[in-house]
């Protein structure tokens, strides 16, 4: 085989692609075509609660054109991190979307479905021996963080999609994926170089994210060959540059020249980037390296409490200079009312303005300005619904009502868009284990079962 042809259907499969883009797509002849469903970003409630960011609603709508096409083509249909977080249950709600596209629109396939939920025994094993080590600031795993875990993911690589694919899968559907293995997994069973393989990897797992004008999803083609290999947008308005492609390596990289995989690291120094065509790019110098002991990222998140949040405005310019000092008073004063009943460890009380510095969390370059008004979220998290419920209340009447220097109203100091004021926002996790693990075999953790669809 000297070219392979992938068509990345998006970057999320849910967040929606023009029909049109996927037709173009499929028109070009892929071999096979992917899509990613899932990622970090979204934070830890997804793994932990079992839900997804895309909807039902959305999935059915993206899965049910994709799968359509792919099986109308005859072409293996890759899809990873299934419904977001990629556990157990993620996976079994989009398989549930898959099953009843099949019926609807009358698929038979063969399927394979491969689960990333990680058994504690094992992740516990691997910490006795020594084979786990942190990413980040995170301390170094121990037994107990495992069994504090509500839910443990592993980010598999290319090995558990290339038995699928040997063993005849028309579709995968896989639980907690690297984004890279979606696409470089038939690339690597068909001998291309996983240099180039990776790198246009990298690119397409997001879609069209690379072309220009910048859009949310998108369908691109991407073609590998020996030496190289090219992008192009399925959308015909979008066009690509060598600089919209290379710039996407800072796209959530520490590293743009360096990237690592369970196999390997993909090194991009020598990369050169080249304008083929109004719309294409082409990619050369791309090289890969393997692992002297392959890993698998893990991650995994704990219950930390139950949250209750409220969302109000000021204007007051008096209070819009002494929000620190409100901000010292309401803690204390709730401190000072609960605390015959909580511990100051037992609840968290925080206060974001917006306006101000609720998105830098500090001041910006110019220093803190008062602006003429600011919003602010309060958001009491506690070890029950009900107990955060009552701090968050307490905080809020108190800030309603505080006394500041040089004050002048007798009235409230906050105005509310809502009635009720309060939310309940359930659950909140946290990420606790965000661990590399070493196998001999990156791939052995993750089980390919094989059924028959329709």
């Amino acid at each position: 085989m000297d070219e392979l042809r992938v068509l990345s259907v998006c970057g999320n499969l849910g967040y929606g692609f023009p029909v049109s883009s996927l037709e173009n797509g499929i028109a070009r002849n892929p071999h096979y075509m992917g899509a990613d469903n899932g990622s970090t970003d979204a934070g830890p409630y997804y793994l932990g609660s079992g839900d997804q960011l895309t909807k039902r609603e959305q999935i059915l709508r993206d899965l049910g054109h994709s799968l359509a096409a792919a099986r109308r083509k005859g072409i293996p249909y890759i899809i990873g991190s299934a419904g977001t977080a990629g556990g157990n249950p993620h996976v079994d709600a989009v398989l549930d979307v898959m099953h009843l596209l099949a019926k609807r629109d009358g698929h038979k396939f063969k399927l394979a479905v491969i689960r990333a939920e990680m058994e504690k025994e094992f992740v516990k094993r691997a910490v006795r021996e020594g084979r786990t080590r942190s990413l980040g600031k995170l301390p170094p795993l121990t037994e107990e963080a495992v069994d504090e875990s509500v839910r443990i993911v592993g980010q598999m690589g290319i090995g558990p999609f290339i038995r699928a694919l040997e063993g005849g899968a028309e579709v995968i559907l896989a639980g907690r994926s690297c984004d890279t293995a979606i696409y470089t997994s038939f690339a690597a069973m068909n001998g291309f170089d996983l240099g180039l393989a990776f790198h246009m990897s990298k690119i397409i797992e997001c879609g069209a994210q690379c072309a220009l004008p910048i859009g949310a999803n998108d369908c691109i083609l991407g073609t590998l060959r020996k030496d190289h290999f090219e992008l192009e947008p399925m959308n015909m308005g979008k066009r690509l540059t060598p600089n919209s492609v290379a710039a996407h390596m800072m796209y959530e990289q520490p590293d743009p020249y360096l990237f690592y995989e369970p196999e390997g690291v993909v090194d991009l120094q020598e990369s050169r980037f080249e304008q083929v065509d109004a719309r294409r790019v082409r990619v050369r110098g791309s090289r890969f390296a393997a692992a002297s002991k392959p890993t698998i990222k893990l991650e995994g998140v704990r219950l930390r409490g139950y949250r209750t949040i409220t969302v109000a405005g000021m204007s007051d310019p008096n209070l819009l200079r002494n929000l620190d000092e409100v901000e010292a008073r309401v803690k204390d004063t709730v401190a000072g009312m609960v605390g015959g009943s909580l511990k100051p460890e037992e609840y968290e009380l925080r206060f974001i303005y917006y306006g101000r510095d609720g998105v830098l969390g500090r001041p910006g370059p110019d220093g803190r300005k008062v602006a003429h008004e600011v919003g602010v979220v309060v958001e009491a998290i506690a070890r029950d619904q009900v107990t955060a419920n009552a701090v968050l209340s307490l905080a809020r009447s108190t800030f309603l009502h505080c006394g500041f220097e040089t004050r002048k109203a007798t009235a409230g100091n906050l105005a509310f868009p809502f009635s009720p004021s309060d939310f309940p926002g359930g659950p909140v996790y946290e990420f606790h284990i965000y661990h590399l693990i070493e196998l001999a075999d990156a791939g052995a953790p993750f089980e390919v079962e094989f059924t028959r669809v329709g």
